[in-house]
């Protein structure tokens, strides 16, 4: 169902859209863990190697969708807030329609290509045809990527944030089986487990219609969905290239990364690999409340609420605030352990590596948090150039820092959390003051 977030207490409108947004990240980071110890356990290294390694790969392509979609999203929004009904609906169509051929397009695109990038990212021979083959069927089911990240992106615009959950949960549940049986039963290799990904995708897909058909009257659109806006599309290009460009450089920054750090030592890769393991599970909710800013926003800009607007934001720092601040305390108080449950008890050097990283890093996940609301207010107000330039900024200083810290002076494990640390406060350095220039301008709804 939608959700009109233009007026009624702002607290409770943020908090209620943001827990399903966490519990569903929370679930789909679980999954990913069942998935790759399944493929270990019954593979073995070396086809656990080439899910591995396909993983960044399909990581860009899963993430340049995903932001063409947050991009459009936000547009979804703005027409919801303004009760600009027909132009929404335009707005969806095209989307869907113009996402639709495109996605086809990178499919083809992807799958002849698969076997070039990976011996371009020099790809053992021994798990380089195995590898080409799982990332070819991984890219079969591109378009059901697509098709599931556009509806959860608008049923989120529209202010529904329960639905997304829903699928994954189903989707996730069907994919840890369908590794199962085509692993486990029927002995297919990574073959079967990248099936098993795209077989799940395809049931989200009808989960997303069957939903719509009973549950969102809004996006039944019956021959509407065959309507297409030339002018229409190249806003949401504009808006979903920016998007997409943003989480894109972030990923690669993150490769850039992991490529300095396989240079030091396995314990170090293992220390490496636990705490961003850990990363995720602390900082994916602050992503989550900025999601639920982003479209608080979107809709009142619309509505042309821009007192509402403000008092939304305030809401949403107390909430990354909270948040925050007991996150960090858990992983503060809790490092040693949290590292035993990653790590086995007899890598000591790989348990006080992350240990120690993990309770510098927790101290600066203020940093991170403060950041990530003000690009949910930036992504509200439609100028994500601001978002665009602070996540170049952040990663590149991270990845400039990694390499003077770790490779020219030897810095020690610890430094990758200090590079963390300078990657965020060089973003928020930059986005405050935009922020309070924008706030004091008055210049929330142009």
């Amino acid at each position: 169902m939608t959700n009109d977030m233009t007026h009624g207490k702002i607290l409770p409108q943020l908090i209620g859209f943001t827990i399903p947004l966490v519990l569903g990240n929370l679930f789909q980071l679980t999954y990913n863990a069942a998935d790759s110890i399944i493929v270990g356990k019954f593979l073995g290294d070396g086809p656990l190697a080439s899910v591995g390694t396909a993983g960044p790969i399909m990581n860009l392509a899963i993430l340049f969708i995903s932001g063409m979609c947050m991009g459009a999203g936000i547009l979804v929004s703005t027409h919801y807030g303004a009760r600009q009904m027909r132009v929404l609906k335009r707005q969806i169509s095209t989307t869907f329609l113009g996402g639709l051929a495109f996605s086809l397009a990178v499919t083809l695109i992807l799958v002849a290509a698969a076997r070039p990038i990976l011996t371009a990212l020099h790809v053992p021979g021994e798990i380089l045809d195995t590898t080409t083959g799982y990332l070819r069927i991984i890219f079969l089911g591109y378009v059901f990527t697509f098709i599931y990240n556009f509806f959860s992106n608008t049923l989120r615009a529209l202010g529904d944030s329960k639905a997304s959950l829903y699928f994954l949960v189903v989707s996730s549940l069907f994919n840890i089986v369908g590794d199962l049986f085509f692993v486990a039963v029927l002995g297919w290799g990574v073959n079967g487990s990248a099936i098993a990904t795209v077989l799940s995708q395809m049931i989200c897909c009808l989960c997303c219609f069957a939903y719509i058909r009973f549950r969102m009257p809004l996006l039944r659109l019956g021959r509407e969905w065959l309507a297409f806006d030339r002018r229409l599309l190249a806003r949401t290009f504009a808006f979903g290239i920016t998007s997409a460009l943003q989480l894109m450089c972030v990923q690669l920054g993150k490769v850039l990364v992991q490529s300095m750090v396989n240079m030091q030592g396995i314990a170090f890769m293992a220390a490496f690999t636990a705490t961003n393991r850990m990363d995720d599970f602390a900082l994916t909710p602050q992503q989550n409340i900025a999601h639920a800013a982003t479209t608080f926003m979107a809709q009142n800009k619309g509505a042309g609420q821009a007192e509402r607007m403000k008092q939304g934001f305030v809401c949403g720092i107390l909430i990354e605030l909270v948040y925050t601040a007991a996150a960090a305390l858990l992983v503060f108080g809790f490092a040693r352990q949290i590292m035993g449950l990653f790590v086995g008890q007899d890598s000591v050097e790989a348990i006080s590596l992350g240990t120690s990283y993990l309770r510098i890093i927790s101290v600066m996940y203020l940093l991170s948090g403060s950041g990530n609301i003000v690009q949910g207010f930036f992504r509200g107000i439609g100028d994500l150039s601001v978002t665009l330039m602070s996540s170049l900024l952040n990663i590149s200083i991270r990845v400039l820092a990694v390499f003077l810290m770790l490779q020219v002076s030897d810095g020690g494990f610890g430094c990758l959390a200090w590079a963390c640390g300078f990657g965020w406060l060089a973003m928020n350095l930059l986005e405050i003051p935009l922020l309070v220039r924008r706030i004091r301008g008055g210049k929330l709804l142009e």
